[in-house]
């Protein structure tokens, strides 16, 4: 049930975003400015502004209704993001140093036009999808602190909000107030594992109703070769070409500052992200010990525990409960307008300014953007009524990314050798894969027709091998023919790549 503190407390954090994005947008005078930040950032609003956009919808949400599944077993989602944020590390520097605004033109300069036409039209598919679920989880906030407001003014009104504080200064306002949201989110989250624990009866018991609370069932809750695939090289892909990473380090105003931000992120992302999911695991012991009543969707468990009451009184003291609301409107906010604002970025600085009107002026090239993040935005909006999930979605959106993208980004950055059509290729295929295994049904076709083998065959292992291909998410096959389609198209072709 939501108090007046609850919504006080979001009310007070929306005007201050509001009033930063205003106070910035007097400053955007070039493409820079509204897409980099003019290149300013130094490593602690970078470290920010890297943690509060990778900490968004799908940690909170996403990996909150997957540990209402699986349990315990949910502890082993971080190793990707770190995994990552540590290969990022690497990377930092050489992207700073590249001097590029897109990672699209990181792209084209090892590959040619094809490609920054086809890693935008990637970008943009994929992260559509993201922000669509982010407005979906802004709803769902703010059902609980409006609960008189109709529901089919949510969405639209968390959409608006979201376009608008975007649209006013982009990078010179996401970056700033990502400090402030990265900030809050840690102390919400930390404090929230405290209260809630202490409340749900402490570690051992935690771990033991939670383990029986599980919708997978506590004897399968434990994840299998195939699971830990298909949940973990989704987001390690995604981070290592994500577009928001590098446009970060390309807003970094040194290599060097790119790099210690990067060393920020991991510790940041791994103790969120492993406090959000034992957060999510005194919700499911609350809800199996039946002190508190489940939410209606299970990604909704952590935003539900700081409106629930328990015999009478709420779980949370309410200044708690407000901060944790207000924790969760920053993380939503701040993932919903990093991701609208690369492909905005992108379709204004790829397609428009580099094959369209390569003469516009720099005002006009911002008065573009704007429109751009507006359009994107509502795009975004129709989106949302799609489906009311969060793990899955965002798994299928890093997976049309990491594979589209990722592995010829790498390839521009590392591997001289690669060649510009095989790198086509390469985009090309991992998009497709991923559309036809979660669209088509490849994978279960695939499987039939082993299994179909195994009955004629003298070894007996067909049928083990057609029911893990039957397990196996898109990002597999995806990222397997495009990493191969570029790896064996380079080493098979005579043409010299670029550069």
């Amino acid at each position: 049930m939501s108090h007046p503190l609850h919504g006080l407390g979001a009310l007070l954090y929306l005007c201050v975003l509001i009033f930063v994005g205003l106070r910035k947008a007097r400053g955007v005078r070039t493409q820079e400015d509204f897409s980099l930040a003019g290149r300013g950032l130094g490593p602690g609003i970078l470290c920010g502004t890297l943690l509060a956009t990778w900490i968004g919808t799908g940690s909170i949400f996403g990996n909150a209704e997957e540990t209402l599944r699986v349990g315990p077993a949910a502890f082993i989602l971080p190793v990707a993001g770190a995994a990552g944020i540590l290969a990022l590390y690497a990377l930092a520097g050489r992207v700073r140093s590249s001097g590029a605004i897109t990672v699209q033109d990181i792209l084209e300069q090892r590959f040619g036009p094809a490609a920054r036409v086809l890693g935008t039209l990637t970008l943009l598919l994929a992260y559509t999808i993201i922000v669509s679920y982010q407005y979906r989880a802004g709803a769902a906030v703010v059902g609980y602190l409006l609960p008189d407001v109709a529901a089919g003014f949510l969405l639209p009104l968390v959409a608006a909000f979201v376009i608008v504080y975007t649209a006013l200064a982009g990078m010179q306002s996401v970056a700033r107030t990502d400090l402030v949201n990265g900030i809050l989110m840690t102390v919400g989250i930390l404090v929230a594992l405290a209260v809630a624990l202490s409340a749900a009866g402490g570690v051992g018991e935690v771990l033991a109703q939670s383990a029986a609370a599980t919708t997978k069932g506590p004897e399968t809750s434990a994840y299998s070769l195939g699971d830990i695939l298909s949940v973990l090289l989704p987001s390690f892909l995604l981070l290592l070409g994500d577009a928001n990473m590098h446009q970060r380090f390309f807003s970094a105003r040194s290599a060097a500052a790119a790099r210690r931000s990067a060393l920020g992120m991991f510790c940041g992302v791994l103790l969120l992200e492993l406090a959000i999911i034992a957060l999510a695991l005194c919700g499911a012991a609350l809800i199996q010990a039946g002190r508190m009543p489940a939410p209606d969707n299970p990604g909704h468990v952590i935003v539900h525990m700081a409106f629930t009451q328990i015999d009478g009184a709420p779980l949370l003291p309410l200044p708690l409960g407000a901060l944790l609301a207000a924790t969760v409107l920053a993380v939503i906010v701040s993932t919903a307008d990093s991701y609208l604002l690369a492909p905005a970025t992108a379709l204004v600085r790829d397609i428009l300014q580099r094959f369209l009107r390569p003469d516009l002026a720099e005002i006009e090239l911002v008065r573009a953007s704007r429109l751009t993040v507006v359009i994107l935005g509502l795009c975004a909006l129709g989106l949302a009524y799609l489906s009311d999930r969060f793990f899955g979605v965002a798994l299928f959106a890093y997976t049309l990314y990491g594979a589209g993208i990722t592995p010829a980004l790498l390839a521009a950055l590392f591997w001289r050798r690669a060649t510009p059509a095989a790198a086509v290729a390469s985009m090309v295929l991992g998009v497709v894969v991923a559309l036809g295994w979660k669209y088509g049904g490849w994978g279960d076709l695939l499987a039939e027709a082993l299994a179909a083998r195994a009955g004629g065959a003298a070894w007996n292992g067909w049928d083990d091998v057609a029911a893990f291909i039957e397990s196996l998410h898109a990002v597999v096959p995806a990222a397997l023919a495009s990493s191969g389609a570029l790896v064996l198209g380079s080493l098979a072709g005579g043409r010299r790549p670029r550069g």
